[in-house]
């Protein structure tokens, strides 16, 4: 009965420091394996990488935009670029005719 008490006393004792060490090990699990962990690192990297190419796209788009908007101003507007778009929104474009940038 003594090996008993022993025994329990020791499991008892045990029981603390094995939780202590179950959770620690849970924790270094999920900073290697879990949502914002070491092995995701990489897809974040590349989710970044396509960020920045689509923020270029953006920016490239926003700077044609600005450039019209800039070209349409009321007070200087451009003579080729309202001729063409009178011309369009009447209708009055033939399907042979070339427009030509000058830029």
């Amino acid at each position: 009965m003594a090996h008993i008490a022993k025994l329990r006393l020791l499991l008892f004792s045990a029981f603390g420091p094995a939780i202590a060490l179950l959770l620690l090990l849970f924790f270094a699990g999920y900073v290697v394996l879990g949502s914002n962990g070491v092995l995701a690192w990489g897809d974040y990297s590349r989710q970044l990488q396509e960020a920045k190419a689509d923020l270029k796209r953006t920016q490239a788009a926003q700077a044609e935009l600005r450039n019209r908007v800039e070209l349409l101003n009321p007070r200087r507007v451009d003579p080729d670029l309202s001729d063409e778009l009178i011309r369009r929104q009447l209708g009055v474009i033939h399907h042979d005719e070339v427009i030509v940038p000058l830029n």
